[in-house]
């Protein structure tokens, strides 16, 4: 059974940082990519930003320069450094993550969200 849990998420005033992270545990056989979604409320879930098993990384235009995605050198905990914090960034965080399982499939799978809040 494979799990994401994520940490790291509250409530910072604008201009302010936080730090997310999610780690992946249980039968996993490989991670391929690695990503971060968001939720704000009434909205669609939106891509923040992803990093492949080599590094590469990507991210949404609303949040280019101001939030940075790693790895752990094990490549199975993956980070947000979000900085520059505005109200608009508030929303559920998720977790996603491109793995083989247990039944040798390349599945996706979620955490279960992280509440990020930022006041004005």
């Amino acid at each position: 059974q494979v799990q994401l849990m994520e940490s790291g998420g509250g409530f910072v005033q604008a201009g302010g940082s936080l730090r997310l992270s999610c780690t992946a545990s249980g039968s996993i056989f490989g991670i391929n990519t690695m990503a971060w979604y968001r939720q704000a409320p009434g909205e669609g879930r939106d891509f923040v930003a992803v990093i492949s098993s080599g590094g590469s990384t990507k991210y949404a235009d609303s949040v280019k320069g101001r939030f940075t995605i790693s790895r752990d050198s094990a490549e199975t905990t993956v980070f947000l450094q979000m900085s520059s914090l505005k109200p608009e960034d508030t929303a559920v965080y998720y977790c996603n993550a491109d793995l083989m399982d247990s039944t040798s499939r390349w599945r996706d799978y979620w955490g279960q969200g992280t509440q990020v809040t930022v006041s004005s």
